[in-house]
């Protein structure tokens, strides 16, 4: 499963800026990956883990601004299509994921 974050936030000051980078890094920092501009993606094993992060996501956001998550399942994911420019890129591939016993 994969949690899409897609955020409109305000920057016109000093202290929306600051909110802004606080906000992506926090994306960063909980593993999610720069799809676009202001469109972070992360993989989730499972519903459970999805719900941890969107709940995360909701924790932080901003009191100013637009925040969006949506979950798709790895099908979904995967019938994605990214055109630059000219060309038909594929979508991320799932990231290898480690077993801990």
């Amino acid at each position: 499963m994969w949690v899409i974050a897609m955020f409109d936030l305000p920057v016109y000051d000093r202290v929306a800026r600051r909110k802004y980078t606080r906000f992506r890094k926090l994306l960063l920092a909980e593993g999610f990956s720069k799809l676009q501009f202001s469109v972070y993606a992360r993989y989730c094993a499972g519903e459970e883990i999805a719900n941890r992060y969107r709940r995360l996501i909701a924790d932080a956001v901003p009191d100013e601004g637009q925040v969006r998550v949506l979950a798709f399942t790895d099908v979904q994911f995967g019938k994605m299509e990214i055109f630059e420019g000219n060309l038909r890129l594929p979508p991320e591939n799932v990231p290898e994921q480690f077993l801990l016993f």
